[in-house]
């Protein structure tokens, strides 16, 4: 494949390679290697590692010159202006326990930013695509995030960061939340959860101390979809349709304080 190719081509290649990677990781093992990484309760298995050499494998056979950022470690500097950033699990602690919703997250960026997304759980039976100025897709079909939503009627999801020192004070945003909302979800996979906004499966969505891998591949889909997406300065992420976005921001920023 020449180092000149189209979006469409880019998405094509990513969503092969990622349902390659679900198929692999569809076929449990009967034990796990668990290794921690910053800290005890932050894993990896051998089944991280054995996706993500699968996912980088596949690119570099078929674009060599490409760069690579991967969760499990995998780095190559770009020499043809694509990088491609994955997650070749997300919601590891899903996957140890056999929850459903985790997911492999492959996305390509070019020097303008994200250009196509793929976001693929099996267990769920959900696929979403993006292209830069192309829309979302969810299993081929088009999306959009719900809008407008008040927040007294909005479904939130969440997830929490490993560090344990910062569980406390993601609990008081929760509580502060928690009354002025319809609920909230906590699904294990950020990518997915950040897809759900897009599909209207979820109002919005918001969470700490996300890697560019998590969010790469979903922030594209989310924001294809016409919701905002954005992660400030002290590493919140919140995603929402545009009505509700300054809402939920307004009340996680007093949750915090």
């Amino acid at each position: 494949m020449s180092n000149k190719v189209t979006a469409p081509e880019l998405l094509d290649l990513a969503l092969g390679i990622a349902h390659q990677a679900g198929e692999l990781l569809m076929k449990r093992p009967l034990t796990f290697e668990v290794t921690s990484k910053s800290v005890a309760i932050d894993i990896a298995t051998q089944m991280d590692r054995d996706s993500e050499k699968l996912i980088v494998d596949s690119l570099l056979a078929a674009r060599a010159d490409d760069g690579i950022i991967g969760e499990e470690g995998s780095a190559r500097s770009s020499s043809s202006g694509i990088t491609w950033v994955i997650d070749p699990v997300d919601g590891t602690v899903n996957y140890l326990y056999g929850l459903p919703g985790w997911s492999v997250s492959i996305a390509a960026k070019d020097d303008k930013g994200v250009l196509v997304g793929v976001v693929h759980s099996p267990t769920i039976g959900s696929t979403w695509t993006a292209i830069r100025g192309g829309g979302a897709f969810f299993n081929g079909q088009p999306i959009r995030c719900n809008d407008p939503i008040a927040l007294d009627r909005a479904l939130i999801g969440t997830g929490f960061v490993y560090d344990v020192s910062m569980r406390a004070g993601q609990g008081k945003v929760v509580s502060a939340l928690l009354p002025q909302i319809r609920d909230i979800r906590r699904m294990g996979s950020a990518a997915v959860d950040i897809c759900y906004v897009a599909m209207g499966a979820f109002d919005g969505y918001f969470e700490m101390g996300l890697k560019e891998w998590d969010l790469a591949a979903a922030q594209l889909v989310a924001t294809e979809s016409g919701a905002r997406i954005s992660t400030d300065s002290g590493d919140l992420t919140c995603c929402a349709g545009p009505s509700l976005y300054p809402r939920l921001i307004e009340v996680l920023d007093l949750g915090a304080s």
